[in-house]
């Protein structure tokens, strides 16, 4: 796999990695991620209680999303950044309201925090870039971008 070739790449690898490893977090030791997320870790479970399942299954979700972002940083496709930071700014939204009701316990406030901070930095590195003049380093023809009729 190749490494990024930008900045908003490597906010998307660092996000993509740490998707990953919670994901299997989760999925090896449900447990633990219960605990970090701040929710009572019981010693058995009642009949009919399927956080344990619930876990599961956001924990592979993790693991698929990591991937993704992994798999869109190490080809720089761009767009799936930005796509990315609106609904990253809603996954904050609806985890931060969660804690905020009282649906969730204080300590899943991190979550919320975790996807708004990741969605601010992305978002300001694709702006930057955007601003940026572009640079042989970027593999864009310098001359395609200040005459790109040339290049068709």
């Amino acid at each position: 796999m190749r490494l990024p070739r930008s900045l908003s790449g490597w906010t998307m690898a660092v996000f993509g990695f740490l998707a990953v490893a919670l994901g299997v977090v989760g999925l090896v030791s449900p447990d633990t991620m219960l605990a970090l997320l701040g929710f009572e870790v019981l010693p058995t479970r009642d009949p009919g209680d399927y956080t344990k399942v619930y876990l599961a299954a956001s924990s592979m979700a993790a693991v698929n999303m990591g991937v993704y972002y992994l798999l869109a940083a190490a080809a720089d496709y761009r767009p799936f950044f930005l796509w990315t930071v609106p609904f990253r700014l809603l996954t904050f939204t609806v985890f931060t309201l969660l804690v905020v009701t009282g649906a969730a316990p204080a300590r899943f406030i991190g979550v919320g925090i975790w996807e708004g901070v990741g969605a601010v930095v992305t978002g300001a590195a694709l702006w930057w870039e955007h601003r940026r003049p572009p640079s042989p380093d970027d593999g864009v023809s310098v001359a395609a971008v200040e005459n790109p009729a040339d290049s068709a």
